[in-house]
């Protein structure tokens, strides 16, 4: 039985990705440094703030005291601006309402600064009772290393077999395998299903709603889809639900 679900934040439950890239783009401009268009920041991004300006600023520039000069410039410039283009994913509210009501407990593990996600949990998801909301933080080693999910089963009491973790992308599946919990990938995010599958994702899904599907314990097991979805391991084949 599934009792906690742990969800990446940025490109899962949250369009964080034009916000980020404005802000990068911002950060590069007053150096003079080349900006960059929306879509590389969906390859930029998942790693952390120290990861994202790295990635973004010339090759040459990529120093470790470099990084952290840039780093102290964003992170003041995004905490006004994170919110300016930020939106919740379309069913992500109406399934925390749901998870709610089934007594399932719901948590965040993020590589984004700590600062910066109670603000946005505050505004984007008023009323949702979190387990946990975690983030990067000095000293804790960042996804995907595991301790954030470590952490979290610690603070909730939960059993590995009774959790959903739940991500958009190779980090997201990594972390998860790590800690030894079923991986779910989601396929609106910034990264792509390939990413996903390739990383072992047991189950991938377009929708939230889907998610609900694979908290049937027998379908975890099996991994054979019950509907015609996008649920499902990689190696899983199709079927016609018409003939459940």
């Amino acid at each position: 039985m599934i009792k906690l679900v742990i969800f990446d934040m940025d490109g899962t439950i949250l369009d964080t990705l034009q916000d980020l890239a404005d802000c990068t783009n911002h950060l590069l401009r007053n150096h003079d440094y080349p900006e960059h268009p929306l879509d590389a920041y969906r390859y930029f991004v998942g790693n952390g703030i120290k990861t994202l300006i790295e990635r973004a600023i010339p090759q040459t520039e990529r120093t470790s005291e470099k990084v952290e000069t840039l780093y102290q410039e964003f992170l003041p410039y995004y905490e006004l601006h994170k919110e300016d283009k930020t939106r919740t994913y379309p069913g992500i509210l109406e399934l925390f309402h749901d998870f709610r009501q089934r007594g399932v407990m719901v948590a965040i593990a993020s590589n984004k600064v700590q600062s910066a996600m109670e603000p946005l949990v505050e505004r984007y998801f008023p009323g949702i009772d979190f387990a946990a909301v975690l983030g990067y933080r000095e000293g804790v080693p960042p996804k995907p290393h595991p301790a954030i999910v470590e952490e979290i089963l610690k603070i909730t009491g939960v059993e590995k077999s009774e959790v959903l973790y739940v991500g958009d992308t190779a980090v997201d599946m990594e972390t998860a395998a790590g800690a030894n919990v079923c991986k779910v990938g989601v396929l609106w995010g910034f990264r792509n299903r390939q990413e996903l599958e390739t990383a072992g994702a047991d189950f991938m899904v377009k929708e939230p709603k889907e998610i609900l599907v694979i908290m049937n314990e027998e379908l975890r097991i099996s991994g054979k889809r019950r509907m015609e979805l996008t649920l499902l391991t990689p190696n899983s084949q199709p079927f016609n639900n018409s003939t459940i």
